[in-house]
């Protein structure tokens, strides 16, 4: 009996402890849900909604960022930062840190920081492109003309210029003699008699007058207002953003995918390489790929995963394409026809969604704007030429090339307004129109029910053709000059979109119609958007294609 009692007190003991244990650890956890939180506030308003605050380890390559609630107040998960000593910083339109700011996080431990800002004293330098064509004046006609720049350039390279109506001139004729994926960093003339339509039909020296009347060619300052977005609030709050600096300055990401592990892959625009990223440790692998055509531009474009999750590329001015088996590490490359092959050929799109219905993949051709077909069991290509639009008589500027599931062509005509649908048995063209007038939609996906989402950078707004009622939906997206690059539909009913222009990405929800925006941390230049929605909901992964990095947007309602 005593041998029984001794060891209930016994039993009882060990209950007791290990339910103080418990109860440590839920106080613990309890005690450090953030690992570091703090306030924003400032002199002219006080605590700031809709600041991101953004901390980066000593040494990492990775930063996460948060945005301030209501009250200013912010909080960094535990879970996103690990200890070690953090370099803080903000990024609100007209505002900078009073003073350099830093935060030391410890394991189990909540770490404060009080953060205080000040009106910037040089408004100029922290616009986005879409701010300086909101501050500008001139038309809207007039001001499209600069959507052709910001692929290579800020505006406000432009703006700070003081070119006269005649320098603009000598400019507009030189930047149509450059491939497409140029920077400052790294400009590439094209070669022989290639060029490209920087004008968009326009009239260059009516436009060389107007942007020389609004730069500082006459005045030593600008004769109109700088103006910025309003701060994004409420449920634009509500995310976490992941930014991945890659390892050279001159990686231009210009499409970044998921493959099925996990792994995140990357086109270069601008150098000749296919990079892979370990999402947990931002560690970089760049795979070379084989030069074709030696002295021609060099660079990527379209990235695609084909069933057997092998990435393939569009390999731009070097005329070709390239699968890349990731078992061998080895490119299969295919190239233009010699005899069809010019100056200016040029293979950034191709489509392999329903490559497996026929063994064939869709291809452009920039140059003349030439739709190809590259049978995989004879790796011949078929020319089927360019298509005219019936009411104009104009060739279709073909951007986007996109597929369905039956191998059908989506062609998304960037000088117009047009859908054009290619039945992949007949190859016969049928031509669709945007609600928006010269739209000028650009690239797009086809999503499970065979409904084809595409970005209208000219029209502001995500689309969507319905090829069974061939009916088309716009939803404009409310922060002017945006100019959707790429639009796609995820499986819980959001569709989302990126610009070049507002450095921020916008969450649409199908069902009521409403968009969600995010801001981002840092000037992005934002071309394919990519989801990954095994949760609800889903993950953005986009590129900046200007800024070296990758960035995951993770929204948290």
């Amino acid at each position: 009996m005593r041998t029984k009692r001794v060891l209930l007190i016994a039993g009882g003991v060990l209950a007791a402890i290990l339910l103080q244990i418990a109860s440590a650890r839920l106080h613990g956890e309890t005690q450090t849900a953030s690992a570091l939180s703090g306030q924003v506030t400032s002199a002219d308003e006080g605590p700031m909604e809709g600041v991101v605050i953004s901390a980066k380890k000593d040494g990492s390559t990775i930063s996460v960022s948060v945005v301030t609630n209501a009250a200013g107040r912010f909080a960094f998960p535990v879970a996103r930062l690990e200890p070690g000593h953090y370099a803080l910083k903000a990024r609100a339109a007209g505002y900078e840190l009073e003073e350099a700011c830093s935060a030391d996080v410890a394991s189990g431990q909540e770490a404060k920081a009080e953060i205080k800002l000040k009106k910037v004293k040089n408004l100029s330098a922290s616009l986005t492109n879409a701010e300086w064509l909101m501050s500008m004046p001139g038309t809207d006609d007039q001001k499209r003309f600069l959507l052709n720049c910001t692929g290579c350039h800020t505006l406000e390279r432009i703006m700070k210029s003081t070119h006269d109506a005649a320098g603009f001139m000598e400019v507009i004729q030189r930047m149509s003699l450059y491939y497409p994926g140029s920077t400052p960093l790294k400009p590439q003339r094209l070669v022989g008699t290639a060029t490209r339509d920087v004008e968009r039909g326009g009239n260059g020296m009516k436009t060389a007058e107007w942007l020389a009347s609004v730069n500082l060619s006459e005045q030593p300052i600008w004769a109109f207002p700088l103006k910025t977005q309003p701060r994004l609030m409420g449920k634009s709050t509500r995310v976490i953003i992941t930014e991945y600096d890659l390892p050279n300055p001159l990686i231009q990401p210009h499409d970044v995918v998921l493959d099925r592990e996990g792994n995140v892959w990357y086109s270069d625009f601008g150098q000749m390489f296919l990079g892979k990223m370990d999402p947990k440790s931002g560690k970089v692998t760049q795979y070379p790929i084989p030069v074709v055509k030696p002295g021609w531009p060099e660079g990527t474009l379209d990235l695609e995963f084909d069933k057997d999750d092998n990435p393939w590329v569009g390999v731009m001015y070097q005329n070709a394409i390239a699968k890349f088996d990731k078992k061998t590490e080895k490119f299969q490359m295919w190239s233009t026809p010699k005899e069809w092959d010019t100056d200016g050929g040029q293979l950034g799109h191709l489509a392999i969604e329903g490559m497996n219905v026929d063994h064939k993949v869709w291809i452009k051709n920039s140059d003349v704007g030439n739709i190809y077909r590259l049978d995989l069991v004879s790796n011949k290509m078929e020319n089927l030429g360019n298509f005219k639009d019936p009411k104009t008589g104009k060739r279709i500027g073909t951007y986007g090339i996109h597929s369905d599931q039956q191998n059908n062509a989506y062609l998304l005509d960037f000088s117009a307004g047009n859908i054009v649908k290619i039945d992949a048995k007949t190859k016969s063209a049928t031509v669709y129109e945007t609600p928006t007038p010269d739209s000028r939609p650009r690239r797009g996906r086809v999503d499970s029910q065979g409904r084809l989402w595409f970005g209208e950078y000219q029209g502001d707004a995500i689309g969507m053709f319905d090829p069974k009622t061939e009916h088309m939906t716009e939803w404009k997206v409310p922060t002017p000059w945006s100019a959707p690059y790429d639009a796609v539909l995820d499986r819980n009913g959001d569709a989302w979109t990126g610009s070049m222009l507002t450095d921020r990405v916008a969450r649409l929800d199908v069902k009521s119609g409403q968009y969600t925006e995010y801001m981002l941390p840092r000037p992005a230049n934002i071309r394919r958007v990519y989801v990954d929605d095994s949760k609800n909901p889903g993950t953005l992964w986009i590129g900046s294609n200007h800024g070296a990095s990758i960035v995951k947007v993770e929204p948290l309602e």
